[in-house]
């Protein structure tokens, strides 16, 4: 249900038709002209099939996208309608999910345990060799990702073989009877 608002909400918002200018403006133009739905005061948008949304009532005076075939759009107006997906949409939710992936990267490689990279760690200067290093951390980082997955993929493997179900982690978190019952005590 929330993704179809969320697309539903698409189909009315001002369609971009430009890249950032220097100062961060851009251009956008009415949705009926760029026939994301109809619209009766764009008489050329009631042309489209009506599969699309229809602007049923209209509001008291004109909008000035309707007066106008584009608008100018400073930066400041809003973060979120410069992103790449409609904020909360399914496919904004997809591109944000790749953020965990990326922080665990970054705890990784500045875990002292495995590969440290906090300050310091190199006594080579330059943009070029801590490119170099930082590169080989990562590579390194990845085999090490690649190894431990190859790891369950044999040890699922041999589970199966063997009859049993893939491996289950234990509960860390235990249920409120259990919390109730320890702290009971004789």
């Amino acid at each position: 249900m929330h993704d179809q608002t969320t697309a539903e909400l698409a189909h009315y918002k001002l369609a971009r038709i430009g890249a950032d200018d220097q100062d961060g403006y851009h251009r956008v133009a009415c949705p009926a002209v760029m026939g994301k739905l109809r619209c009766p005061r764009r008489p050329a948008s009631m042309t489209l099939s009506h599969e699309r949304p229809t602007v049923l009532s209209l509001p008291e005076g004109p909008p000035r996208c309707c007066g106008q075939q584009t608008l100018t759009v400073p930066a400041s107006v809003n973060a979120k309608t410069a992103q790449k997906y409609d904020y909360p949409s399914a496919a904004w939710r997809a591109s944000y999910a790749r953020r965990s992936a990326v922080e665990r990267t970054f705890s990784t490689i500045k875990d002292p345990a495995s590969n440290d990279i906090s300050r310091g760690w190199c006594r080579l200067m330059g943009l070029s060799a801590i490119t170099v290093f930082l590169t080989c951390c990562l590579v390194v980082r990845n085999w090490r990702g690649l190894d431990a997955f190859e790891a369950r993929e044999a040890d699922d493997a041999r589970r199966a073989a063997n009859g049993l179900g893939p491996r289950r982690r234990k509960r860390r978190r235990r249920g409120l009877a259990e919390l109730a019952s320890a702290g009971a005590g004789p």
